[in-house]
């Protein structure tokens, strides 16, 4: 089990214990998934923030900071031989346990008494919003409260507390991530050597994912390699690349503390891009280099995301495609038909760092308000960035048929966008690259050791390098 120092984990915990200055802390740690049977499991991914605090990677594991007690605990349960005929030998929980600072554990039953005990002295019991329903069933057994009431009494604070210490990266996390970028990037560079006419996505991606793994990893998210980039979240690896289409990869590695690496790139199949794909790879390289341009303590990353969309509609003019004013054209939201996500999000111990503990608080400062608008409502990040922040910036441009005949049929963004230009552009699919990066005192900079291709002449360069 890989974990940081003793003292990482007890000053994380003595920081979040000052911040909530009262009241019951608890943390549910996950339990194994049965995919189709009970002994049938899912690959074990412990809780982000359980491993944050406590740093214990295995299952059927919970922990609490009795605040007013000035007492933290783990719940567990020992191994039986029965256990130990599966799994060998492993150290008891107790050893485990004092390897994070930890010198008190109790049987996992226990932790039900012991709620039930705090709430009934009038402690607040503090818990964050549950995203699994084996989680549901558990918090409505150890305080009683139904599932359909959890989310709305999870606690606002206790969140709050989380994210204020988890969204400023750390020395060792920093490395942590970039050790994850770099495995990443090789898994993309792998991509770019394999790239051609009657290679099977299933292929590359199976390739890509053997480099995370021979290196001890595992991935960050499931892997999108496909020439139908027009689908954000694309999972078939269903086609065969054939001359003239894109090729666009989304992967990334997760190391062995999991920390996330996400880099995405696209890349053309042919020996070179087209006239046309040159033209709206470039675009796109401009939207990016637009939004790093922004990227400085203080400075809210919806102002980024704002320079690169407007940057998409002045290229989307030159086309014929767009008109009018591309600032107003990009505040008004029609930009979201060629770029209907966000720029980016946070990035950690979650490839979508703390996504389960709300957007809202991970993502936006208190008093901004995320926008329920096509395009905006995706931004995941908003606010005013900091020194020590860690997250992705990838634009994109997208042609997307179906939004298209939508918009088109509901007389939508009419004052910017050209309807009649676009039947030439339905079967273009779509395209990205993305970074990772860390703000610092000063400006910001792109995490991880080895260098992604971007421009033309580098991807050309990759796709001509065998790995």
């Amino acid at each position: 089990m890989k974990m940081f120092s003793k003292e990482t984990y007890i000053q994380r915990r003595r920081t979040l214990q000052q911040e909530m200055k009262s009241g019951l802390l608890v943390f549910l740690g996950n339990k194994e998934s049965g995919m189709n049977y009970a002994d049938n499991t899912y690959r074990f991914r412990q809780d982000s923030s359980f491993l944050y605090y406590f740093g214990l990677d295995c299952a059927d594991l919970a922990a609490i900071i009795d605040v007013d007690e000035d007492r933290e605990i783990v719940f567990g349960n020992e191994l039986t031989i029965d256990d130990i005929v599966w799994t060998g030998m492993q150290p008891t929980l107790k050893e485990t346990c004092e390897k994070v600072g930890i010198f008190m554990t109790k049987q996992l039953k226990d932790l039900r008494d012991y709620i039930r005990q705090t709430q009934a002295k009038g402690q607040t019991v503090h818990f964050l919003p549950p995203y699994r329903g084996e989680h549901q069933v558990w918090l409505q057994e150890l305080t009683g409260l139904l599932p359909s009431e959890q989310a709305a009494k999870a606690s606002v604070p206790f969140v709050k507390a989380i994210v204020k210490q988890r969204n400023y990266k750390s020395e060792e996390e920093i490395e942590a991530i970039e050790e994850a970028i770099d495995i990443s990037t090789q898994m993309h560079l792998k991509a770019y050597s394999m790239v051609r006419p009657g290679v099977k996505e299933s292929e590359i991606a199976a390739a890509i994912e053997e480099i995370a793994c021979r290196n001890g990893q595992t991935l960050a998210f499931p892997t999108i390699a496909t020439v139908q980039g027009q689908v954000l979240h694309n999972h078939g690896y269903i086609h065969t690349l054939q001359e003239g289409d894109i090729f666009l990869l989304d992967a990334g590695a997760e190391n062995h503390l999991h920390y996330a690496g996400d880099l995405s790139s696209s890349m053309p199949v042919n020996d070179r891009f087209s006239e046309r794909q040159a033209y709206i790879y470039n675009l796109h390289l401009s939207s990016f280099q637009a939004a790093v341009d922004e990227l400085k303590p203080g400075v809210p990353f919806r102002n980024a995301h704002l320079a690169a969309a407007t940057k998409i509609v002045e290229g989307m003019k030159d086309l014929g495609l767009m008109k009018g004013n591309a600032r107003d054209a990009a505040e008004c939201g029609a930009y979201a038909l060629f770029f209907p996500c966000g720029l980016g999000h946070m990035m950690g111990l979650d490839v979508h760092d703390m996504e389960n503990l709300g957007e809202q608080y991970v993502g936006y400062a208190d008093g901004m308000e995320k926008s329920k608008q096509f395009g905006f409502k995706s931004l995941r990040l908003a606010r005013p960035l900091e020194p020590g922040f860690v997250f992705t910036v990838e634009p994109g441009i997208y042609f997307i048929p179906e939004l298209m005949d939508k918009w088109e049929a509901e007389h939508q963004f009419t004052e910017f966008i050209n309807y009649d230009k676009l039947k030439d552009w339905r079967d273009f699919t779509g395209l990205r690259n993305e970074l990772d990066y860390l703000i610092t005192e000063d400006g910001a900079r792109v995490l991880g050791h080895l260098k992604k291709p971007m421009t033309i002449e580098e991807v050309m360069n990759a796709k001509n390098t065998k790995i």
